[in-house]
């Protein structure tokens, strides 16, 4: 069974904000690398419209930094399932709009062969949470404080036990914390 990976960039004091975290060469390297390793990922409306607004147009005019450049490739050319309810059509060629519930799609992509999927869409992340279908967090923790923003956890329905696995500090400061499901009830 493949593996559902939540991926979440944040702020120390728990903010997801794609404008306030660092975005330097070595994490567009890192997160390339964690792109290329998957299948699919999921995405709900609003992260999915800010991507296709920027990625695609650094895949045809890139920027000359390679790291920012490969991301924009791993990006485009992996798999994106977009939940909404208000789009109708996606233009962004390897993105597809969801059909079935998310507890559907996300069953029937879990039971195919193939790479982990991922989502990093903070409203699917803790949709998953709260369905109990995410196998593994991989949060990054950005050394800064933004004081207000959209907050990950805070419709998160019951308590959820977490395994450390692993850390990986980047030289900017970020503190990447990779936890599974607990065996604890």
């Amino acid at each position: 069974m493949r593996k559902l990976i939540a991926i979440m960039n944040m702020t120390l004091d728990g903010f997801c904000d794609h404008t306030s975290g660092i975005a330097d060469e070595e994490t567009h390297r890192h997160y390339a690398d964690v792109i290329n390793s998957a299948d699919t990922i999921i995405y709900g409306r609003t992260t999915y419209q800010l991507m296709a607004d920027y990625w695609p147009l650094i895949v045809k005019q890139p920027t000359g930094e390679k790291s920012t450049d490969d991301f924009a490739i791993a990006i485009d050319k992996i798999e994106k399932l977009v939940f909404s309810t208000t789009l109708k059509q996606l233009d962004w060629g390897t993105a597809r709009l969801a059909t079935k519930s998310l507890e559907e799609e996300t069953a029937e992509l879990k039971s195919a062969e193939g790479g982990d999927i991922q989502v990093g869409s903070p409203s699917m992340i803790v949709q998953l949470l709260n369905l109990g279908l995410v196998d593994e967090l991989q949060i990054a923790v950005h050394p800064l404080i933004a004081g207000n923003g959209l907050s990950l956890f805070k419709k998160i329905n019951e308590r959820i036990d977490l395994e450390l696995l692993k850390t990986k500090t980047f030289k900017c400061g970020i503190v990447l914390f990779y936890y599974s499901k607990s065996g604890k009830a």
